[in-house]
C-alpha cells in the first residue's frame, strides 16, 4: 500500500504487560522511525473489562474518584470517566469490584461484593450523569450484581426481614426483594451493560461454573454459587432474564443491572468504539491497525480487535498481538488482513512479556515496510 501517510492505532491492552495507551505509543514510534512522513493518530479502546476507564480518559473524558467498598469490604479508591458535555459516565467494575482489589493471598468466592461498583454508579448520578456505560469484566465476584443494587437503595431481606450477607453465597437465604428504595435517578438514567461475553446467569455456561473457578471457587462453591443465582433469580424478576446475553457477566452483576436497573446490553466494543468515537476517527484513516495481548479462540467472540475490524468499513485492517493462535482462515473472517505476533521476533514468553514494548516497536517497524514504504 505504497503512499499511506494516515494510519489510526485502535488496539486494546496486551494483559500483563502493557496498556492500550502504552500499546499506542510504541505502535506509533516503530511506525515513524520506518516511515517518518506517516501520520499516526490514536485511539485506544477497551471491550468493557480492565482498561476500560483509562481508554474513556484518553480519549478526553475527565478522571473523577470515588472511594468506595472493594470486594472483601476493605475500602478502595475507584477511578470512573465522565464527559460533562453529555453527561456521559464510563464505570468499570474491575475499578471497584476487580480481581486486582483482592488483598494478597487469594479470593473470597461466597462472600465478594459488587457494592463498591454500586457506590460509583451513585457517584456518577450524583456528577450529573444520565448515560452510564457499565462495563463489567474481570470481576472477583459472583453475586449476581446483589452488592451493587443494595448500594443503590435496594433492599434485600432473609425470612426474618434482616439484610442477607454479602456475596453470592448468601444469596440462599434471599427470601424478598425490594426494589422500591432504588435511587430515583436510576429511571431518568440510560444504562449500558458493556460486556465481551454473553453467559447466562445459571447452568454449565453460568457465571458460577464458567469463571467461578478464575475467582478461586471450588466445585462445591461452584455448586453452591449455582444454586444462590437460581434462586436470587427467581426471587428478583421469576427468572425472566437470567437466561438474557449479558446476564452471566462478571460473576452475574451483569443479570441484575438487567433486571432491576433496566439496562441494555451490547457487545462491550461496540458500546466503546461508539463512546469513543470511532466512526469519525476512521474517516481519514488508509490503514487500522489494532490488537491484544493474544489472538486467539477467544478474540473471535466479542474481542476488541474483531470489533475494530468490523467498524473499519473495509479499510486495511492489521493487527499486532503478544502471541497468535487463530489461522489465517479465521483470521480474514474477522476483517483482519494479517497478525504480527510478537512471538515471531522472541519466541520465550517471560522475554517477550518483558520486552514487549521494544518488541512492538520492531513490529510497527515490519507493519510500516509492509504497508507504509
Amino acid at each position: 500500500m505504497a503512499g499511506t501517510t494516515r494510519v489510526l492505532i485502535a488496539a486494546d491492552k496486551f494483559k500483563g504487560s502493557l496498556t492500550a495507551v502504552e500499546v499506542a505509543g510504541h505502535v506509533t514510534a516503530g511506525l515513524r522511525r520506518a516511515a517518518p512522513g506517516v501520520r499516526v493518530s490514536a485511539l485506544p479502546v477497551a471491550d468493557g473489562g480492565d482498561g476500560t476507564v483509562a481508554a474513556a480518559l484518553a480519549s478526553g473524558f475527565e478522571r473523577r474518584e470515588a472511594r468506595v467498598t472493594g470486594p472483601v469490604g476493605e475500602p478502595v479508591a475507584a477511578a470512573y470517566a465522565l464527559r460533562p458535555a453529555d453527561r456521559t459516565a464510563v464505570v468499570e467494575l474491575a475499578e471497584a469490584s476487580g480481581l486486582r482489589r483482592l488483598p494478597p493471598g487469594g479470593g473470597a468466592p461466597l462472600s465478594a461484593t459488587t457494592r463498591g461498583t454500586g457506590e460509583l454508579l451513585r457517584a456518577a448520578l450524583d456528577a450529573g450523569a444520565r448515560t452510564i456505560v457499565l462495563g463489567v469484566g474481570g470481576s472477583a465476584t459472583t453475586d449476581g450484581g446483589a452488592g451493587l443494587l443494595t448500594a443503590l437503595g435496594a433492599r434485600l431481606l432473609d425470612c426474618d426481614g434482616r439484610p442477607v450477607g454479602p456475596g453470592g453465597g448468601a444469596l440462599a437465604a434471599l427470601a424478598a426483594a425490594d426494589l422500591s428504595g432504588l435511587d430515583p435517578r436510576l429511571a431518568r438514567t440510560r444504562i449500558v451493560l458493556a460486556s465481551d461475553v454473553d453467559n447466562p446467569l445459571t447452568g454449565p455456561r453460568g457465571a458460577a461454573a464458567v469463571y467461578g473457578p478464575q475467582k478461586g471457587a471450588g466445585p462445591a462453591d461452584v455448586a453452591v454459587l449455582d444454586a444462590a443465582l437460581a434462586h436470587y433469580a427467581r426471587v428478583l424478576d421469576g427468572g425472566r432474564l437470567a437466561a438474557a446475553p449479558g446476564a452471566g457477566a462478571a460473576g452475574g452483576a451483569g443479570y441484575g443491572a438487567l433486571a432491576a436497573l433496566g439496562a441494555t446490553f451490547r457487545p462491550g466494543i461496540e458500546v466503546m468504539l461508539d463512546v469513543l468515537g470511532f466512526e469519525a476517527a476512521v474517516e481519514d484513516a488508509d490503514l487500522v491497525i489494532t490488537g491484544e495481548g493474544s489472538l486467539d479462540e477467544q478474540t473471535l467472540h466479542g474481542k476488541a480487535p474483531v470489533g475494530v475490524a468490523r467498524a473499519a468499513h473495509g479499510r486495511p485492517v492489521v493487527a499486532v498481538c503478544g502471541r497468535l493462535t487463530l489461522s489465517e482462515e479465521a483470521l480474514a473472517q474477522t476483517g483482519i488482513d494479517r497478525a504480527y505476533p510478537l512471538t515471531d521476533l522472541e519466541p520465550t514468553p517471560s522475554r517477550c512479556l518483558q520486552n514487549a514494548g521494544p518488541l512492538l516497536q520492531q513490529t510497527a517497524e515490519r507493519i510500516a515496510r509492509d504497508y507504509l514504504t
